[in-house]
């Protein structure tokens, strides 16, 4: 019969693997609010064809709309890096969030290209650090064990975005015009807001922690660290290859693969449940198993449906909806063990630079992916193929094999830190 203390120690274990209540409030709350940014990012895309032949806008003039947003973002992340530790963190959610609100109200305003452009610069510049404050509260409220699981079921409002929001985007959309989707999330994300300012709790721990460093000592503190520039790199990376093809995948599917207006909600939708689907199950296994093995299978398996999807041509509905599934599983197989591992670098008086920096470069880097892309891909007139796609496909294969290098780097040192603490 086991002792007491035996007992204490089983309960403590069964404890740290349950969620608490206020946790899983917390898991829900923020994976709204990474529904709405996601969801006004990643819109852009299924709007494209759409947006392109509405403005006359030419692949570069898109991809340049789109870059625009990721560039404004990463330099938001690097300016408020160096005080993102000095805040609770609460606070700084509800202040980026409510300019994030403000910047898509400003999208749908939009009428002519300068001012889709200044709008979509001015959202990145808020909501492009949201997903970081996230990322930092999470690691502030769950231990590494828990950790996988719980970016795994915030990072099903990727998923959800697809789900619900893109297929009601792209219905509205048909229905209005392009404008529509943006006021839909601005009245979304306003109930959330209110949702997150009354029951969110402050996240001040990392506060007790005291620091002499100045905002920009701070920031170049947590940059000159070779490790933490390890997972920086890795975290670049892993936004790249996404960042490049991503803008095109309307455009692809009506110019290249003949898919119609009213196919594209389905498609994405299916897509999209697809990731709900997958992430928690990718957040338990990467619990339970190696996170760098189980991120390797998925690069692998991402490499593979990558060079397929962008050499389609004309196909059965049914086989494009098969691929874009497969390239879902991919996407998010590989980010949910990827971020779990990037997040045990930092200490945590480091966390909310660390993370806003990771961001900012993940963003900087997607900017100039999407920048890169529209000058690699060419579109001739409105309604004749993309030219190019495949050539996207072959350097997004050579970018992943270089992340899980860096990867591999991330774990051993996420490892040794981890066996220095059992010492």
């Amino acid at each position: 019969m086991p002792g007491k203390e035996e007992t204490l120690i089983k309960d403590d274990t069964a404890a740290e693997k349950k969620f608490t209540s206020y946790q899983a409030l917390a898991i829900i709350l923020l994976a709204l609010t990474q529904f709405t940014v996601v969801l006004d990012f990643m819109v852009m895309s299924p709007l494209g064809d759409m947006l392109m032949k509405s403005m006359s806008l030419t692949t570069k003039q898109f991809g340049f709309a789109v870059s625009g947003y990721a560039f404004s973002a990463g330099i938001s992340g690097l300016l408020t890096a160096g005080f993102a530790d000095r805040f609770d963190r609460k606070k700084l959610l509800l202040f980026f969030y409510i300019g994030f609100i403000a910047g898509t109200l400003f999208c749908s305003l939009a009428t002519t290209y300068p001012m889709l452009l200044a709008a979509r610069i001015l959202t990145g510049l808020f909501g492009g650090v949201i997903g970081s404050i996230s990322l930092a509260i999470v690691a502030d409220l769950f231990p590494l064990q828990q950790r996988g699981r719980a970016m795994g079921f915030i990072q099903m409002g990727f998923g959800a975005s697809q789900v619900l929001g893109i297929p009601i985007s792209l219905y509205i959309a048909n229905k209005w015009d392009w404008q529509s989707p943006f006021i839909m999330i601005v009245g979304l994300a306003t109930i959330i807001w209110i949702a997150v300012m009354l029951k969110m709790r402050p996240v001040t721990k990392h506060l007790a922690l005291k620091s002499d460093k100045n905002a920009f000592t701070h920031l170049w503190h947590t940059l000159k660290l070779r490790n933490y520039r390890v997972g920086f790199l890795s975290t670049a990376l892993l936004s790249l290859g996404g960042f490049m093809m991503m803008p095109w995948g309307s455009a692809f599917a009506v110019n290249n693969l003949n898919i119609s207006y009213h196919q594209l909600p389905i498609l994405f939708m299916v897509g999209g449940v697809a990731s709900l689907i997958i992430m928690p199950v990718v957040g338990k296994l990467s619990d339970k198993f190696d996170k760098f093995k189980i991120f390797t299978v998925s690069a692998i398996w991402m490499m593979v449906v990558v060079i397929v999807y962008t050499n389609l041509t004309p196909v059965h509905f049914a086989i494009v909806i098969i691929m874009n599934i497969l390239m879902m599983i991919g996407i998010m197989s590989r980010m949910v063990p990827a971020m779990a591992l990037t997040s045990a670098l930092p200490q945590m008086q480091d966390r909310g630079a660390f993370m806003s920096i990771n961001s900012s470069l993940q963003q900087i880097a997607g900017g100039i992916a999407a920048g890169v892309g529209g000058m690699i891909v060419v579109q001739k007139t409105k309604t004749s193929p993309l030219q190019h796609y495949d050539t996207l496909g072959y350097v997004i294969v050579v970018i992943i094999l270089i992340n899980i290098l860096m990867v591999y780097r991330v774990s051993k040192i996420i490892k040794a830190k981890q066996h220095l603490d059992k010492v």
